[in-house]
């Protein structure tokens, strides 16, 4: 903390303290709660069919809660959402629609518009969007259009339809400010858009989640209605556990109650056990079913109806305010006219300022406006994805008739019985993907560490701990199927955030970090013991998060039969070898037992990368000498075995293991050093592949590295070639090469292939959007960028390459990895003509003022044109582009070559450079 520290930074500090509550009340909500696994009771798993958009109004969820702008306390026992009808939708609109996997001719996609405009790390301010069409919500079409589209056609998106056209459509503004911990104030801006006046009915919605019709003996909370100040009317929330909250609502506008529980009867043809179901509400307002809702005023879903009549080009505003005191206290100074008196607007405004300033105090000097509204809506983003994600898996398996100790059923994720979920967790995107995915979550966490180090840390805590780790050592990958395998980039995480937070207080959590050191190592055990078939340190990871970019499904038995020694598996194990010898050797500073595991990490990189490396007539290595690249290799159970030549991520993978350790190591930890160089002398062909094994970097530095500088530069020249993997905005998931060359392989009369494709896949071998044959994701450019600096800070400016390859111009690698950040950056920043490369030909985006500067943070981006692709909003591993916006603006090569990783991370811990306080 600095002196001068903004007021949200302070809250910040706060929040971190026993007994805070800043972070009780957040974006908790899902986007989407139908659907999903955990919903899921179906006989064959089609979770997509199981619980439909249609039932959701309808069906009371079994483990947790979604609408649209919506927020709950942190165990989402009293939710608030926004629910919107225009006089003409077939529904009332509570949620938000997309398309199922089967629907979609690229799989599931949202198909709305809301924005993630603002939020505050404690979300004591909170900005949303919605944009909701006048004329009739296209449900129908929609789905058919989708539907009849082969995957070689383009996405029907929602602007397609014309619903926009004559901007015909509200922009719904929900803004959230916190006048105190418990003290939540809300603000509703209506603007009509379009060239007529129109009505809108806005239901801001109040429900508990249903916990009390799945386990016998629970207390059900109660909504009820009760006197509120002149001018307002009042909602009281009584909850077991949660205590009573207050929600007022400024204007004499009716109440309407209902139950938050299943229409059996609509939805089974059974008789329903209440008068008052889920879609009461829905029932009342679109179907004037006045007997849907409960005269008595009482129920556990209550929505406020406001009929607004809004003229063209005008706004209306609606107020409501969410406490934990019936008089809504919390405002400094009092309160003017009751909750909505003059103080409300302004305690609003002020708070929006204090974010002004929170954001103002992280955006380096220099940087453009354009590039500090990337930054601000990315990690809005990020903030805004946060959902409390309920899972009990050993319930959930027990009312699917599974009984754990028997093993009797073959049903979804039933080695895990133990994992058991109840927390705030950093979602992928809350529609799209609203479960957790480990390896989205470490680059969630570095993304954090931004703006929230104390979060991050949570976050990174959480896989690691008993409920979710399973008992084997291996972290969940994802509630499809916990256990696929993501790539193990969690120690690697852990040690940035680590670092991060030493580079802005001075210290790093040690506690902290020992901790999360003990369950990696049981982590890394596991992957050895279950990944590495023939234990030649050669690893079968399978998965790995990376979809479809190979040959082969990778998590399935190959057609071929035998099995596939990986080349990203591998890479992903030596850069978290490396990561727990770092970790090992921070720890080591105050507890020397810890520098004997930094050995045996050592010793697992070094044979890591000689298997990695190795070259002889008894094995067919991952390297191809001709082409300067690494390949998979394909063993067939003969004992046949060949590299399956695709150009791909998967070979450039093994550059990001380069990890840099302090000269100052060789004093203060002598016998560590020569115990790893005796180690090396003891093992020849290690020490030959070892790279570099006999060089001094800069500053007397060691780099752990899978690459020697002549294997550097021939990856290098193929990863900086923009006929291969340097496009315009970034390094590509697959090589151009193969758009003339495509791979393939017969096998048993069919063919197996790989080409290059930009944008959408053709292949379904993952189904859904999964694509990395050609798009650019930031999660493994991140990576990239990182190594080029980790190994700068060992080369110096003597180690140059050109970038682009064949252009004749000389970089070094810092300013490769600055080149790098500015074509990812550059993605969503207007070009000479104005255009947003994000948008791609959406003229409504790159022409309206009303759209143009709102951002969406895509699953991954056109190879070639840089336009957004795959799940809209997930800001998780995207909302890295504020890393990359401000981090050169704040990193001087000079310090970098000096101060090796120390000046990486101080100015990764905050954009502005800030002295740090002890």
């Amino acid at each position: 903390m600095t002196e001068h520290s903004s007021a949200e930074r302070h809250r910040l500090r706060d929040a971190d303290r026993p007994g805070s509550h800043w972070r009780r009340w957040g974006p908790y909500l899902s986007e989407r709660q139908w659907g999903t696994v955990r919903e899921d009771y179906s006989a064959n798993g089609d979770a997509w069919s199981y619980v439909t958009h249609e039932q959701s109004r309808s069906r009371a969820y079994r483990w947790g809660e979604d609408g649209i702008a919506g927020v709950s306390d942190d165990e989402q026992q009293l939710c608030f959402s926004l629910a919107l009808w225009n006089g003409r939708d077939p529904i009332l609109k509570e949620r938000l629609f997309g398309l199922t996997n089967a629907e979609g001719n690229h799989g599931e996609d949202v198909k709305e518009y809301y924005f993630y405009v603002d939020s505050t790390p404690t979300h004591s301010y909170m900005r949303y969007l919605y944009k909701y069409p006048q004329a009739a919500y296209p449900y129908t079409e929609l789905v058919a259009t989708n539907r009849s589209r082969g995957r070689g056609d383009f996405e029907y998106e929602l602007l397609d339809t014309g619903v926009f056209e004559e901007s015909r459509y509200y922009d719904v503004e929900v803004e959230y400010a916190k006048a105190a911990e418990e003290d939540l104030l809300v603000r509703i801006t209506v603007h009509n858009r379009g060239p007529e006046a129109a009505t809108l009915q806005v239901l801001p919605t109040l429900l508990f989640r249903n916990t009390w019709s799945w386990t016998s003996g629970q207390k059900r909370p109660q909504l009820a209605e009760m006197p509120g100040p002149p001018g307002t009317v009042r909602v009281a929330a009584d909850h077991p556990r949660l205590g009573r909250r207050w929600l007022t609502c400024a204007g004499s506008v009716p109440l309407l109650f209902t139950e938050n529980e299943s229409n059996t009867e609509r939805l089974f043809g059974t008789p329903n056990t209440s008068l008052y179901v889920k879609d009461g509400i829905d029932r009342y307002v679109v179907r004037g079913q006045h007997g849907a809702v409960n005269p008595a005023q009482r129920g556990t879903k209550a929505a406020a109806q406001y009929v607004l009549d809004v003229p063209a080009g005008g706004s209306a505003t609606i107020r409501l305010r969410l406490s934990d005191s019936n008089g809504g206290a919390g405002a400094p100074g009092g309160r003017v006219g009751g909750p909505f008196g003059t103080e409300f607007d302004a305690l609003v405004d002020t708070r929006r300022a204090e974010c002004d300033e929170f954001y103002d105090e992280l955006y380096p000097p220099s940087t453009s406006v354009e590039e500090r509204l990337v930054i601000r809506q990315a990690l809005a983003g990020l903030l805004w994805n946060k959902q409390y994600y309920h899972f009990d898996v050993e319930t959930w398996l027990t009312e699917h008739g599974f009984d754990p100790v028997a093993q009797n059923a073959p049903i979804r994720n039933r080695e895990w019985p133990h994992l058991l979920s109840g927390h705030v967790v950093s979602m992928p995107d809350k529609w799209e993907y609203p479960w957790f995915a480990a390896w989205d979550l470490a680059f969630h966490a570095v993304a954090f560490a931004l703006v929230d180090v104390g979060f991050a840390k949570q976050q990174m805590d959480l896989l690691l701990r008993r409920f979710h780790l399973h008992p084997n050592g291996q972290i969940p990958a994802y509630e499809w199927n916990f256990s696929d395998v993501n790539p193990p980039v969690h120690a690697w995480a852990t040690l940035f955030v680590y670092q991060v937070e030493k580079g802005r207080t001075g210290h790093g959590d040690r506690a902290w970090l020992e901790n999360a050191f003990h369950k990696l190592a049981k982590n890394f055990t596991w992957w050895v013991n279950r990944k590495d078939v023939d234990g030649n340190n050669v690893f079968q990871g399978g998965f790995l998060g990376l979809d479809n970019i190979g040959v082969f499904d990778r998590s399935a038995p190959l057609p071929t039969g035998g099995q596939l020694d990986q080349a990203d598996g591998t890479a992903w194990m030596a850069l978290f070898a490396q990561s727990m010898m770092a970790i090992a050797i921070e720890l080591g500073r105050d507890n020397p037992v810890y520098l004997e595991e930094a050995e045996t990490f050592f010793e697992h990189f070094a044979w890591i990368a000689a298997a990695m490396n190795h070259v002889g007539a008894d094995r067919v290595s991952m390297w191809d000498e001709d082409d300067g690249f690494f390949y998979d290799v394909l063993r067939r159970p003969d004992g046949s075995a060949e590299r399956l030549s695709v150009r791909s991520m998967v070979g450039l993978l093994p550059l990001t293991a380069a990890t840099v350790l302090p000269g100052d190591l060789r004093t203060e930890f002598p016998e560590l050093v020569d115990r790893a160089h005796d180690f090396l002398r003891r093992h020849p062909e290690i020490l030959a592949t070892v790279a570099p094994s006999t060089i001094v970097g800069l500053e007397d530095r060691m780099l752990f590295a899978l690459l020697d500088e002549e294997r550097l530069r021939r990856v290098l020249a193929k990863m900086l070639d923009e006929d291969e993997f340097l496009s315009q905005y970034g390094i590509r998931s697959l090589s151009r090469f193969h758009a003339q060359h495509p791979y393939h392989v017969d096998v048993h009369g069919d063919d197996y292939g790989v080409g290059y494709l930009p944008a959408e896949s053709d292949s379904g071998m993952f189904g859904g959007n999964s694509n990395w044959r050609g798009p650019i994701w930031f999660p493994v450019n991140a990576l990239v960028i990182r190594a080029l600096l980790n190994i700068y800070t060992f080369y110096g400016d003597e180690f140059t390459v050109e970038c682009p390859t064949g252009s004749g111009r000389k970089m070094t690698l810092f300013e490769v990895a600055e080149d790098l950040a500015g074509r990812l950056t550059s993605i969503f920043l207007p070009d000479a003509h104005g255009r947003r490369p994000v948008y791609g030909g959406q003229r409504r985006f790159q022409e309206d003022p009303h759209w143009h500067d709102l951002l969406l943070f895509y699953e991954y981006f056109h190879g070639d044109n840089g336009a957004g692709l795959g799940a809209s909003h997930q800001t998780g591993w995207t909302g890295l582009v504020a890393l990359f916006a401000g981090l050169f603006k704040n990193l001087d090569p000079g310090e970098l070559r000096a101060e090796g990783a120390v000046a990486a991370y101080r100015a990764f811990s905050t954009l502005r450079t800030q002295a740090p306080t002890p």
